[in-house]
């Protein structure tokens, strides 16, 4: 070998060993930093027990890897609902992911719920982080992720537009809509209807109740509400968002720029649906300009978005919402006002269709109380207890809102009840920073709240007066559930008193009550099977969660057979 190739060959062995020596450093390094960040997670939980896992699951990785024990994933309150605390033996535990995302308690438990939320001295130290609303502020700030006077002013401007004559007008539209989809969908000459997805049906009923109600639109039925141009149907451009909700939460905006056709649907729907809230802003602001400020309440109407637009611009200027706040507040009673009454229609008949005792049991009310011939009024509602009591057990066994996400801003303390049987609380740090989640659902399958939370049992809210906050689910203010005896536990039926009450609950509520009545009355409803299915095979295939932006139940297949024929 010349002394050239040697050189060369020497070269070649030191650039070798440089580039091992670089990887070897580099693998070190991250391994020294995952192991830091790991202890340090610990260290923030004061090594609280809990879940240890490589991803937060609602990291972008732990959201969308499927639920394994390396990886929790986002359906992990839901997978492991009746598991979780139990192993652990407490209702909070810690969760410290070792590669990424903050580590983070998660309680199933109200008393540390309400210290989070409720308004008290001790919820002053947690806020809302902004990553955990940014899909809905894309659309503008709003009531929902409001906090602190931020919120006082959007309560103070959206609050009266809920009110009688707006709850009168819901129970209209909806006995009006439940007619046209009775005629248009050609069930009247039917004896027996398969439907083989549900929420097909309660998505348009919604869809139609809240832009009738919530912005006095007269669409029909046969006449899909569509965006501003025309181009897309409102109800399509929703079903986009919501099935691309987690994308929208967890991938970031420039990546969602790449020319995919996923991405540019999302886009698609996204402008659509952005203009025609626009142009919405834009033409009640024209029809209040036309008739003058402080215009009567009979000439604005009685549909929520143009008493909205003119209680704002009745409004001191401080105190006004500007465009992309009032869009912000119409985008969430647009989808939260349409998505979870839909999801959670079709979880209760799809839970009624295997308790067919159970909606006997109902039908014998509405029978009682409506009759067979005469079509239901607004005053029917606080006598329809049980009809209420199907939607509420329904939607505490899917609740909407699966998760409620907030991060201390000081140094503070969480008092965490001790487990059940034994006395007291054991007090956690909780330094700036950490963030604490509610698990909505492991709340609703408690033990500690809910004798047997796995089975559909209405009579969990029987006797409870409608107008009640003690059954609502939708706000962890106004949560106060019952135990299923007869005597409430602990301060549990109690009218709520919390600040942030869900303010379209009764809304929901009513037109629930009145389209459950009207097609109780009229059809019994079976789980449609597929071909040598079993019912219990049904009940797995069909009542499990679908997650995105809320929770729902999976596509609901039902027959419905008309009542009084042989």
């Amino acid at each position: 070998m010349s002394y050239a190739d040697l050189a060369v060959f020497e070269q070649a062995v030191r650039d070798r060993i440089t580039v091992q020596n670089i990887i070897i450093s580099f693998t070190l390094v991250s391994i020294t930093s995952v192991v830091v960040s790991y202890r340090r997670g610990l260290m923030a939980v004061s090594h609280f027990p809990g879940i240890r896992a490589l991803f937060h699951p609602l990291s972008v990785p732990g959201a969308f890897i499927p639920t394994t024990w390396w990886n929790p994933g986002i359906y992990f309150a839901w997978n492991w609902r009746n598991a979780i605390y139990k192993c652990y033996e407490n209702d909070t535990i810690s969760f410290v992911p070792m590669l990424l995302g903050p580590p983070t308690f998660y309680t199933s438990n109200l008393e540390v719920a309400r210290q989070l939320v409720s308004g008290t001295n001790s919820a002053r130290s947690f806020h809302k982080p902004e990553a955990a609303s940014k899909t809905i502020l894309h659309w503008g700030m709003n009531l929902f992720v409001a906090d602190g006077d931020l919120w006082r002013k959007h309560r103070r401007i959206v609050g009266p537009a809920f009110n009688s004559k707006l709850y009168e007008a819901v129970w209209a539209e909806t006995l009006r809509t439940y007619r046209e989809m009775v005629s248009e969908e050609g069930w009247e000459a039917r004896y027996r209807i398969r439907v083989p997805v549900v929420q097909a049906l309660t998505f348009k009923v919604a869809l139609l109740i809240i832009t009738k109600c919530g912005f006095g639109f007269s669409f029909s039925w046969a006449d899909p509400v569509r965006t501003a141009d025309g181009r897309m149907a409102l109800q399509e451009a929703f079903r986009v968002i919501s099935d691309a909700s987690l994308t929208s939460a967890l991938v970031p905006r420039w990546m969602q720029r790449f020319p995919l056709p996923r991405f540019k649907q999302i886009r698609e729907a996204e402008r659509e649906l952005m203009g025609f809230m626009r142009a919405q802003v834009i033409e009640r602001k024209g029809d209040i300009t036309a008739r003058g400020t402080g215009a009567s309440s009979a000439a604005q109407g009685t549909n929520v978005f143009s008493m909205l637009v003119q209680a704002s611009e009745d409004e001191e200027s401080k105190f006004k919402l500007d465009d992309s706040e009032l869009i912000g507040n119409v985008f969430i009673m647009l989808f939260a006002g349409h998505e979870t009454t839909a999801h959670s229609l079709a979880s209760t008949l799809g839970f009624l269709s295997v308790n067919n005792d159970i909606q006997e049991d109902i039908y014998e009310q509405i029978i009682a109380v409506v009759g067979r011939e005469r079509d239901p009024v607004y005053d029917d509602y606080p006598k329809l207890d049980k009809v209420l009591a199907t939607f509420l057990e329904a939607l505490r066994m899917f609740p909407s809102g699966y998760v409620i996400v907030r991060q201390a801003f000081e140094d503070t303390i969480l008092q965490v009840p001790n487990p059940r049987g034994r006395e007291g609380s054991t007090t956690i740090p909780v330094p700036k920073g950490m963030t604490v989640a509610v698990d909505m659902i492991g709340l609703q399958y408690n033990p500690r709240y809910f004798d047997s939370p796995e089975e559909y049992r209405p009579s969990r809210w029987y006797g409870i007066a409608n107008d009640s906050e003690a059954f609502t689910a939708f706000s962890i203010g106004a949560y106060l559930p019952l135990s299923s005896s007869s005597q409430p536990a602990a301060d549990f039926g109690k009218p709520a008193t919390g600040p942030r009450t869900c303010i379209g609950r009764k809304f929901t509520m009513i037109e629930a009550v009145c389209f459950l009545t009207l097609i109780l009355r009229d059809y019994r409803v079976e789980p449609l099977l597929r071909a040598t299915e079993t019912l219990a095979q049904w009940k797995t295939r069909v009542l499990d969660a679908k997650i995105g932006l809320t929770l729902g139940v999976k596509d609901v297949p039902l027959t419905f057979i008309r009542r009084g024929k042989v």
